[in-house]
């Protein structure tokens, strides 16, 4: 457990994201490695149904995951306030309702994937591809959501290095079983799927492990878990408009995918190519929304806003710094990274056109994204959820079908660094007006709530 109310604010932010950036670098490697197999060894098709099967996973478990986020600010919030009673009644709610919502995301994905392929326009040559890597995704899916909320509880308490093993142990499990299952045993791409559930089920069991001999605060237990309603309506009011925001953009890159659908298996395949690449570099402003996010729950539990606004300032300034960085490399080196993936000109040239796009504009990605994690962080998560409806529906989706109209698949990534522009304008506006500082869900006393300017903070009210 880590303590991020006292020390150098930017210190402590970049050391509680560089694990979790390590530990994305390999998971995102295994996501390169795997696609590359795939693409060469099985060929683009197979390539194409793991890209068209992702939006879909990713809408069934964008909700629970929100959730999980809710549960994540809250423990930090309470940890912060030192109230260790109900941090662990915090971190039993999560994994009761964690568990059941497994249960429904395993039925209800299993069911529905056939028919969502079908209403995206999947073309049917990669229908059975992307079926089977669904179903067997979805059979493995209470693995993913254990690991989730085990690393959502060590990142409230502001321990982001444990995850990171756990992670480094099953990326490397991964890589190694999904070259067995596909080059060597042949099971096409029902091996990548069985590799992938393999590897998180072993991270979830080294997660059950390692918090049972640890921290009798951290102890997962079946016997004697308590649901608290009251701090899981908190958790929903704080983890909810997350996981409806997480859902809209699950949903809105279905559709965007149906566009892409329309212009064949070459665009899906070099979609799916550059998405990859596109990971990797919109991954350090994610880890550091995650980190600021813990920085701004621990610091508002204990009542310190000074701390919130330079942790916020010193995230904006690291995130500015690699993403420029990033920028520059994506437009020297893009059309390499996309011809790792394939040998097809046709899918390189895609690939290649949409790094050259959005690659541009992770400056304005990253500000955008540190800056709503700063909000939710502080228990505003309504706003933020509704910046992010807007910039995707009424900017994104809208700009990219009329410019694909018109310029082919380059409209529909023009469409990509417009809503981002549109959706850091809002969240920068709002930042400033000053209302998420009532949203603080622990209350502190008074005397500890003052701001660096010396004015009593207004955020030191229960919500509830």
């Amino acid at each position: 457990m880590k303590d991020l109310t006292t020390g150098p604010e930017g210190r402590l932010i970049w050391n509680f994201t560089v694990p979790m950036l390590i530990g994305n670098v390999f998971q995102q490697s295994y996501n390169v490695i795997d696609s590359v197999i795939v693409g060469r060894a099985i060929g683009k098709s197979a390539l194409a149904a793991v890209g068209a099967s992702f939006p879909i996973l990713f809408l069934l478990v964008a909700l629970i995951i929100g959730v999980t986020m809710g549960f994540s600010i809250l423990i930090s919030q309470y940890y912060g306030a030192k109230d260790m009673a109900k941090v662990r009644r915090a971190i039993d709610t999560s994994y009761i309702f964690l568990f059941f919502a497994s249960l429904a995301a395993t039925v209800i994905g299993m069911s529905a994937s056939e028919p969502i392929l079908r209403f995206l326009k999947t073309p049917q040559e990669i229908m059975p591809q992307a079926v089977t890597f669904l179903r067997i995704m979805f059979a493995g899916i209470l693995f993913l959501f254990g690991y989730n909320s085990i690393t959502a509880v060590l990142r409230g308490l502001g321990d982001s290095k444990t995850p990171l093993y756990f992670l480094i142990v099953s990326t490397i499990l991964n890589v190694i079983l999904v070259m067995l299952f596909v080059l060597v045993f042949k099971w096409g791409i029902a091996g990548s799927a069985w590799a992938t559930v393999l590897a998180q089920s072993v991270s979830f069991i080294m997660g059950v492990v390692y918090l049972n001999r640890t921290h009798p605060v951290l102890n997962f237990r079946l016997k004697g878990l308590q649901f608290d309603r009251k701090i899981f309506r908190k958790s929903l009011a704080i983890g909810l408009p997350t996981g409806i925001q997480q859902v809209m953009v699950a949903a809105g890159m279905m559709a965007l995918s149906r566009i892409v659908n329309g212009f064949g298996t070459d665009a899906i395949a070099a979609f799916t190519a550059a998405g990859r690449v596109d990971t990797f570099a919109v991954m350090p402003a994610m880890n550091l929304s995650a980190a600021i996010s813990t920085f701004v729950g621990q610091n508002i539990g204990a009542g310190r806003m000074d701390r919130v606004k330079h942790g916020l300032k010193a995230a904006l300034m690291i995130s500015g710094v690699i993403s420029l960085s990033t920028t520059l490399a994506i437009i020297l080196f893009g059309w390499h990274l996309i011809s790792m993936f394939s040998s097809d000109p046709a899918v390189i040239a895609i690939g290649t056109r949409y790094l050259f796009i959005v690659g541009g504009f992770y400056l304005v990605f990253s500000s955008m994204f540190i800056i709503t994690g700063a909000l939710r962080g502080a228990g505003d998560a309504f706003i933020p959820m509704l910046i992010t409806i807007l910039a995707l529906w009424m900017i994104r989706i809208p700009v990219s079908v009329w410019l694909s109209a018109r310029l082919g698949t380059d409209g529909i990534w023009w469409g990509v660094p417009i809503a981002w522009t549109v959706g850091l304008l809002l969240s920068g506006a709002y930042y400033r007006t000053g209302r998420w500082k009532r949203k603080g869900i622990v209350r502190v006393p008074l005397s500890a709530s003052i701001d660096s300017e010396g004015e009593e903070a207004e955020w030191n009210v229960s919500k509830f």
